[in-house]
């Protein structure tokens, strides 16, 4: 039967016990009372998920976006290829307009008829030509019509490109608003790994056996400072790209997060899908490939006009008298086209581009609803998951809470108990921050595909 060790070799293992407890209780209530976040957690959810869009983020994102309008190179290029369109548009309109000319000429020169021949060592010439339009089988009008949708297409490519450069500026603030919010986080994370590596720091001056768990604490504190590293990093990456489009002004990225909050209903935005400028762009670009087919198919009509010519001349005789002569002509000119072989298949070959521009429309329309179908499922999974994260990150909260107040206390848990629910709770708090700015994004997105962004922030 063995024998139970003397008591006073009991009481110092006892003691030692007791003390390394109290001593962990002692440290671990200094700890609690520095270890707590330094900040209330701004990006932990409350119950709204989808909060009201605050007006002063609206606002800055509207600065933005006029900031890098008016900066844009491409958005001048567009606006000039609107307005060129725009003067083709009235050079062919012209055609149908009074036509004249003056024209002169000076050298030897004569005349001959039934009277005789006269001849001249020096002829003065000068003559005038009006002519107008009358009738062309309506070549003209659609020739008019043609550069008309082609100057509206102009013009929705402009539009069009203003709202990729919104969109693109809208992104990259919200980019920048995502890892800002993520340094934020890791900076917290830094702060709390801190504390704990300084408390075991003092812990360990006492009590050597916990030497491990301050290496432990040391390797969590430099994991979370590699983290915040690379999320600076990135947020100054996006800045570069942000002040290439909107120069050295960044305003705040406060409160971004909520701007596009509510996700738009499938039926409006399906609805708004026609409105998309790449959408009007190409309906505008069909119908003016039906208008040039016509154009080319009514070459073959014929063209009617009213002409008036005059002329006059005067010639210096070699005795150095001179003479006078002059003519006029005013009457209708008919132009029939009678073999013209080329005209047939510029015509079919005009009216299937016409065909394959409207089919192109139609394609397009297709893929971009099915699009907004998709990106909007995308936008629902966001909001789902910001919901969801939003209660586990509230049982979280609790759960490092619990967790950090077992360890002070006696220790019931292991440093690694601790470090592991720190490290599961801010990771869910930078997962909770994606969730909302991929929210921010879809619907971002989603109005671009409609109406456009810009319109939207205007």
């Amino acid at each position: 039967m063995s024998r139970l060790p003397p008591v006073s070799v009991i009481r110092p293992a006892w003691r030692r016990a007791l003390a390394g407890a109290l001593l962990s209780a002692t440290f671990g209530a200094q700890a609690a009372g520095s270890c707590v976040d330094e900040t209330k957690q701004q990006d932990l959810p409350s119950e709204a998920v989808q909060p009201a869009p605050a007006a002063e983020p609206r606002l800055a994102l509207q600065a933005l976006v006029r900031e890098a309008l008016a900066r844009s190179q491409s958005i001048g290029a567009a606006a000039l290829l609107a307005e060129a369109a725009l003067h083709d548009v009235d050079e062919t309109r012209a055609a149908k307009a009074v036509q004249a000319s003056v024209g002169g000429g000076l050298g030897p020169g004569g005349s001959r008829s039934s009277n005789g021949s006269e001849n001249a060592a020096l002829q003065v010439r000068a003559g005038l030509n009006l002519s107008q339009l009358i009738y062309d089988g309506g070549r003209s009008d659609r020739l008019t019509d043609w550069r008309v949708q082609l100057a509206e297409s102009a013009r929705n490519g402009h539009l069009s490109e203003q709202e990729q450069l919104a969109l693109t500026t809208v992104t990259l603030a919200l980019e920048r608003s995502r890892l800002r919010m993520q340094v934020q986080v890791w900076r917290q994370h830094v702060r709390k790994m801190g504390c704990l590596a300084e408390a075991l720091d003092s812990i360990v001056a006492v009590d050597r056996g916990r030497a491990s768990e301050l290496v432990q604490a040391k390797k969590a504190l430099a994991q979370a400072e590699l983290s915040q590293t690379q999320a600076q990093s990135q947020v100054r990456q996006v800045e570069v790209r942000l002040r290439r489009l909107v120069g050295d002004g960044l305003p705040s990225a406060e409160g971004l997060a909520t701007v596009f909050s509510i996700v738009p209903t499938l039926e409006q935005l399906l609805a708004d899908v026609e409105r998309s400028y790449d959408i009007a762009q190409l309906g505008h670009q069909a119908a003016a490939a039906s208008r040039l087919a016509e154009a080319v198919a009514a070459g073959r009509s014929p063209q009617l006009s009213w002409t008036l010519n005059g002329s006059t001349a005067v010639a210096a005789a070699g005795n150095g008298a001179s003479s006078r002569s002059g003519s006029y002509a005013v009457g209708v000119t008919v132009n029939i086209p009678i073999l013209a072989p080329g005209v047939a298949p510029a015509s079919d070959a005009a009216r299937k581009r016409a065909q394959a521009a409207v089919l192109q429309r139609a394609d397009a329309l297709d893929a971009r609803r099915f699009r907004v179908a998709e990106v909007h499922e995308q936008a629902q999974s966001s909001l789902d998951r910001a919901k969801r994260l939003a209660e586990v990150l509230r049982s979280s909260e609790q759960v490092r809470n619990f967790t950090l107040q077992q360890w002070q206390q006696l220790g019931r848990r292991s440093l690694f108990d601790v470090m592991g629910a720190e490290s599961e709770h801010y990771g869910l708090r930078v997962a909770y921050v994606n969730a909302l700015h991929d929210l921010q994004q879809m619907n971002a997105n989603l109005l671009s595909l409609g109406g456009g962004v810009n319109e939207w922030l205007r």
